[in-house]
């Protein structure tokens, strides 16, 4: 990806590879939306994050520095990653190649992991607005206070922790209450170590996250595409089960795709969800 700095910002050069919208609102995260401009914002990291269209397509984030954007931002926009190689590595499969003229632009986003775990374990049973919801509800239950907006961060899992099952009772989780103060607890007392997980192979990972208390292999593959950057984790929902169903069947493993399962999940998974 392109960018450059200007005007105490960074301008993301137009690209196939990166759509704002298909990106922010393509069920990996749940801390953006459109405001009453038309534009997506949210916050990530801490950071309130603004994507300003501009007329020769490219995007422009205001009040971002170069050395925060280079920190943090290239990383969560997987700007470090070549998507152009990616794809063409996934397109010997019809599915995706077809899924791609309405999918593409696409990036798997890489967030802070306890953010990514406490959202997933959120998002059980659960529909997308009341996802974001919750979990806004949770931010401003025990986040910090972000500059530059109304919103307040993801809170830490010390913050959660703190609450215990009954202090969540305002975000209205319901059984998910107790999950996600096991996962703070988990993430508290070292047993769940970020770092050290982003370390393992895939399948001692997975198997780590599947040891706390409501994660099932669903959200521990979510934990892991979205926030630890194991791009083989291939989440299976409801929609992805109908895909596998419709043009895979029985057999299907994701294997199949290789070490960009993840990533073809992602396209397979718009596809069929908001298409």
């Amino acid at each position: 990806m392109d960018y450059i700095f200007k005007d105490g910002g960074v301008i993301i050069r137009h690209s196939p590879f990166f759509d704002v919208e298909r990106t922010l609102d393509c069920g990996q995260c749940f801390r953006f939306d459109k405001d009453e401009n038309n534009v997506f914002h949210g916050v990530a990291f801490g950071k309130y994050l603004r994507f300003e269209s501009l007329e020769n397509g490219d995007i422009f984030i205001p009040n971002m520095s170069e050395n925060e954007f280079k920190d943090k931002f290239i990383s969560f926009f997987a700007f470090d990653m070549n998507y152009e190689e990616i794809i063409s590595s996934l397109v010997f499969d019809k599915t995706v190649k077809d899924s791609l003229s309405r999918s593409i632009g696409i990036r798997v986003l890489n967030q802070e992991p306890w953010e990514a775990l406490c959202s997933f374990i959120i998002s059980q049973n659960n529909n997308i607005p009341r996802i974001k919801k919750i979990v806004s509800a949770l931010c401003e239950l025990c986040g910090e206070k972000v500059d530059g907006c109304n919103m307040k961060a993801f809170p830490t899992a010390q913050a959660v922790y703190s609450l215990g099952v009954d202090g969540l009772a305002p975000i209205k989780s319901g059984f998910r209450a107790k999950y996600i103060i096991s996962a703070a607890e988990s993430v508290v007392n070292g047993e769940t170590d970020f770092d050290s997980l982003r370390k393992s192979d895939y399948e001692t990972a997975k198997k780590q996250l599947m040891k706390i208390k409501g994660v099932g292999p669903k959200v521990a593959d979510c934990a892991l595409l979205f926030g630890l950057g194991f791009t083989e984790a291939f989440p299976v929902d409801v929609w992805i089960k109908r895909v596998v169903s419709k043009y895979y069947g029985e057999g299907f493993t994701p294997e199949y795709f290789g070490k960009y399962a993840g990533i073809a999940q992602q396209f397979l998974f718009y596809n069929e969800r908001y298409v």
